[in-house]
């Protein structure tokens, strides 16, 4: 049987600035989300940031379970939070968080892409380019400033 394509709006772009702790944050962002029933894929193609997510989504909070797998695993269709460096596994697009340098390449797929931008001068400049790029493409930007959050 052949799968009914939804028709998406153009993808919302958020980019939340100079995040202290990307790890962290990225847990409570996520926890947010799913508490609202928003499926949530976490991206990056540098392996070990995934592992590092993997292990604090199970651990940073007592109160709170987040379900989420790695990308390849048996129940990624099944699993309401995907952390994936591909867009092979994805099957969901509610949001897209990037924790990667570079526009995820399948962004415009989700409702929603969140951006990531830690204090770091080097993220900073490759987030400006990102910002850039969606802007030329006439995306809807925000910008949150955790610095004063």
């Amino acid at each position: 049987m052949a799968e009914a394509k939804v028709e998406r709006g153009v993808t919302r772009i958020d980019f939340h600035l100079n995040v202290a702790d990307l790890l962290l944050y990225t847990c409570r962002l996520v926890r947010k989300a799913y508490g609202t029933g928003l499926k949530v894929v976490l991206y990056s193609t540098q392996f070990e940031v995934l592992e590092q997510l993997d292990r604090l989504l199970w651990t940073f909070t007592e109160e709170d379970f987040l379900p989420h797998v790695v990308s390849g695993h048996a129940g990624a269709a099944d699993t309401p939070i995907l952390l994936t460096d591909k867009a092979d596994d994805i099957v969901h697009y509610d949001l897209l968080i990037n924790l990667d340098l570079q526009c995820p390449p399948f962004f415009a797929r989700f409702d929603r892409l969140v951006e990531l931008v830690s204090t770091d001068e080097e993220q900073k400049a490759q987030a400006r380019v990102r910002y850039k790029f969606y802007k030329d493409r006439g995306y809807p930007l925000s910008t949150f400033d955790r610095a004063t959050a």
